[in-house]
């Protein structure tokens, strides 16, 4: 399989994933696409840097050929669709309650157990 192929196949199943599994439709909305340049933004200078100085190199037999920024067309599709799909996936449990409150960090069980041990180390410390 080309990298080309794979790009194309994650593009696909992040859209089946945001349309059809999860019914986020992300990509229908305005807003996806007013912040997605900023993405592009970023990832167009992590590529260019890593293929431009050639610490990643690609086979030119895998890929289509057409760069933007020194990066193959296809870490595009590839970016998109590791974005989609995390956003998809966040959309989805916060539509579900998850997490939703209390606020970033407070009340995770994690948190709890963490701060618990802590508590019992530095009185068993004493």
């Amino acid at each position: 399989m080309t990298y080309t192929v794979a790009a194309l196949l994650g593009v696909a199943g992040a859209l089946i994933v945001d349309l059809a599994v999860l019914r986020t439709r992300l990509v229908t909305r305005v807003v996806f696409w007013a912040t997605y340049p900023i993405i592009i933004t970023f990832q167009l200078l992590s590529n260019g840097i890593l293929t431009g100085r050639r610490i990643v190199i690609y086979d030119p037999a895998a890929i289509i050929g057409w760069r933007l920024a020194y990066a193959p067309v296809e870490d595009l599709f590839f970016g998109f669709a590791m974005v989609l799909l995390t956003l998809s996936v966040w959309v989805w449990l916060g539509r579900r309650g998850v997490q939703r409150t209390p606020a970033a960090g407070e009340g995770s069980r994690l948190l709890s157990w963490a701060r618990a041990r802590m508590g019992q180390r530095d009185s068993a410390d004493m």
